[in-house]
């Protein structure tokens, strides 16, 4: 007792007990800490070669920091209107894609809560089909053809709107949520609606903020489904015009190296195509921290029960 009560009038100074870290907390932060780096270098490295000159970007000399200073490779992507274009477009169609998507993961989650709801394990079977099983790229190609959806936004919107990964995962949230507060919403007259705009989404913004994170960064990062679907130039999305500026970069390099492409073409494209990956990586960089504190109670309390 003498020395709980030496020790009480201490903590009651520090406000808390000195912590020490364990040898295995220790190798945990180094192993965070590198897995960090891994992550975190590369990207430096983009950005600085992206504001290093061609001279230094050819010689090799460019590791973590901007070697001979320059700012060609951006003046030449802000001076290029369908890059501002397919920037703005982009974040559009990110934008109605993601409201869209999450809409329909809200009346869907929603519904399959509920025990009353006729044909209920037959729908979730349903949605869990499509999780294993797919019709396959081409017969997913007919049908955008069929419908009428090429050379349209609509192609990149409509086709994968609904994900059921996220749907169970907000059906999850859903379902851990108190009985007793939709019980006591249905008392005071409020029907199904109204038990889900007052009641259970006010409850569940960490998780529809995680959920819309994944919406809009698969969207954003997106390049595929516009290879396939658009070749008018005027609906391709960032993405893909950087996936096309990679792959010109690289035909100039050959080209090069065979003595088909000039020196002057083969430093431009090794300055564009870094300063077009920050030019369309910074955007989405520049949201995620937004939603980020609600990232991680987003996902571990939409994951409690099934």
């Amino acid at each position: 007792m003498t020395t709980m009560s030496k020790k009480a009038p201490e903590q009651m100074l520090t406000g808390k007990e000195s912590k020490k870290w364990t040898a295995g907390q220790i190798i945990l932060m180094i192993l965070i800490a590198i897995f960090s780096l891994s992550c975190l270098l590369p990207f430096i490295n983009v950005a600085a070669v992206s504001l290093s000159s061609k001279s230094a970007i050819l010689r090799g000399d460019v590791t973590f920091w901007p070697v001979e200073f320059n700012t060609t490779a951006y003046e030449a992507i802000f001076k290029d209107s369908s890059m501002i274009h397919s920037l703005v477009y982009t974040v559009i169609i990110t934008i109605v894609y993601t409201v869209f998507s999450m809409i329909l993961t809200i009346l869907m989650a929603y519904p399959l809560t509920k025990g009353r709801l006729r044909g209920r394990k037959f729908f979730n079977f349903l949605a869990l089909f499509t999780m294993y099983f797919s019709g396959g790229t081409i017969p997913i190609y007919l049908n955008i053809k069929e419908l009428g959806l090429l050379d349209t936004p609509w192609s990149l919107i409509l086709p994968g709107m609904l994900s059921t990964y996220n749907m169970i995962i907000l059906k999850s949230f859903f379902s851990a949520l108190p009985k007793e507060l939709e019980e006591a919403a249905i008392i005071d007259g409020a029907n199904d609606f109204q038990v889900l705009l007052r009641v259970y989404l006010p409850l569940s913004l960490a998780s529809i903020a995680t959920l819309t994170l994944f919406y809009a960064v698969g969207k954003w990062n997106s390049f595929q489904d516009a290879l396939y679907y658009i070749s008018n130039k005027a609906y391709q999305p960032l993405q893909l015009k950087l996936y096309h500026i990679i792959k010109g970069s690289q035909a100039v390099d050959v080209a090069a190296m065979e003595g088909g492409a000039s020196t002057v073409a083969s430093s431009v494209s090794e300055s564009i195509e870094p300063a077009t990956i920050i030019f369309a990586t910074l955007p989405i960089l520049v949201v995620y921290p937004l939603v980020q504190r609600y990232f991680v109670a987003g996902v571990t309390i939409g994951a409690v029960k099934g």
